[in-house]
């Protein structure tokens, strides 16, 4: 299958580290902003609550009130309105009377009219938005209590305009944060970069997997033949015993024993017309592997089983994997120990790979991790590598096709994707 790898791993990396340091600069930033505004809303309306209740406390409030002269209330209180908004930084304070008129207010033309905003039914105060003769503001009107009646209102507010302002000098401290993200993203990113480059220097990641896929072939191919070598040794040695002790017949049963299991599997994988002679081959060496760990080795390959699209290196590394996973799990079992193979071609000309096993199933956690990088119930060494398993997967995935684990029997099934799928 050819691939086109496009670019090297370490600028993926470096793309990969960049984005996410901008994607979490932006998020950072926006949350920051969102607090920014949270805070300065919060702070307007605690303002207008305090300034609003001192007022309707004052005695000359309620006095001015209580007299029932709206022109001589605003005479009195205009003056103490003004000083209140300049001192307290609010933007208005309205004075009203029972009626809901005006006797003071910031635009002196407004006063002796009705008040724009809501009234609470009863005497208790309220803060909310509401957009009056400045504009949308944030206010809070308390009622003025005088002899237990109610004589009047004070409402105080700041506009959404001055809220807004007061966020504004909080910005630059937040694109001060976001430029320190992001610069230090990038840096983290400039050298993982370099880092990987150093190790893999210029190739594409697709070119990485493939040279880990090709070690993990070599491997599996190099223990199938280690243990076919193995036991044809064995063999050979035993039957030359045999001969020497003139029990030919001894001699000539177990090395056609050996043929006839080894050419029943060659027969099954030649029978294919679309099969891959390197799979094939695989088959054969740990059909020898099995025997040699103890292991009943089963294999059964459909005459009609499809090429799938993997490369002979993928295809080795895929089946390679799986059948070692499956030995050891077998080996390590309580008897009867075995490993089944198929081979077949599904309803949707698609090839489904199963491997089964006798060994002790995983457990729910390991099922949940057994496909990542890393992850090994082996000891740490040379068996405890944590790549296979993740290898296969990143195989499978970048081809379409799918992996399923089933347990009681422990079982792969895998079905790749072909020409005619």
């Amino acid at each position: 299958m050819t691939r086109k790898f496009g670019r090297s791993a370490a600028s993926r990396l470096f793309l990969w580290l960049a984005g996410a340091a901008l994607v979490l600069a932006l998020v950072t930033a926006g949350l920051l902003v969102w607090e920014a505004q949270r805070t300065a809303r919060a702070e307007a309306e605690r303002v207008t609550q305090a300034v609003a209740a001192t007022l309707a406390g004052l005695p000359e409030v309620s006095a001015a009130l209580t007299a029932g002269d709206d022109a001589a209330a605003s005479r009195a209180l205009q003056p103490l309105a003004v000083e209140v908004m300049s001192g307290a930084e609010v933007d208005f304070v309205t004075v009203m009377d029972a009626d809901r008129i005006r006797v003071t207010h910031r635009d002196p033309e407004q006063i002796g009219q009705h008040y724009i905003g809501t009234i609470p039914a009863s005497a208790q105060p309220l803060t909310e938005e509401f957009t009056g003769t400045l504009g949308p503001s944030l206010r809070t009107i308390v009622p003025v209590i005088s002899g237990g009646q109610l004589v009047g209102w004070v409402s105080v507010g700041v506009t959404i305009r001055t809220v807004t302002a007061q966020v504004l000098p909080r910005l630059l401290v937040v694109a001060g944060v976001a430029i320190a993200l992001v610069g230090a993203g990038l840096a983290g990113a400039v050298l993982a970069r370099r880092v990987t480059r150093s190790v893999a220097g210029d190739l594409p990641a697709g070119a990485i997997r493939d040279t880990l896929a090709s070690a993990e072939s070599m491997r599996t191919l190099g223990d199938a033949l280690r243990a076919q070598t193995h036991e044809h040794g064995n063999r050979m040695h035993a039957a030359v015993a045999l001969i020497e002790l003139g029990r030919s017949d001894d001699a000539v049963a177990i090395l056609t024993d050996s043929a006839r299991q080894s050419q029943a599997l060659v027969d099954q994988v030649t029978a294919r017309t679309e099969g891959d002679p390197t799979v094939g081959a695989l088959l054969l060496g740990k059909a020898s592997q099995a025997m040699e760990r103890g292991v009943e080795w089963s294999a059964d390959i459909a005459a009609d089983a499809p090429r799938s699209l993997l490369s002979p290196i993928d295809a080795v590394a895929v089946v390679g994997n799986l059948i070692d996973n499956a030995l050891d799990a077998a080996a390590s079992g309580d008897e009867p120990r075995w490993v089944r193979v198929e081979m077949a071609r599904t309803a949707e000309d698609e090839l489904l790979l199963t491997v089964a096993d006798s060994g002790v199933g995983p457990d729910e956690r390991t099922r949940e991790r057994m496909f990542d990088r890393g992850f090994s119930t082996k000891p740490a060494g040379v068996e405890g590598r944590g790549v296979g398993l993740a290898l296969v997967r990143a195989v499978v995935d970048e081809i379409g096709g799918t992996i399923a684990v089933d347990v009681s029997p422990t079982t792969f099934r895998v079905v790749l994707p072909t020409e005619r799928s």
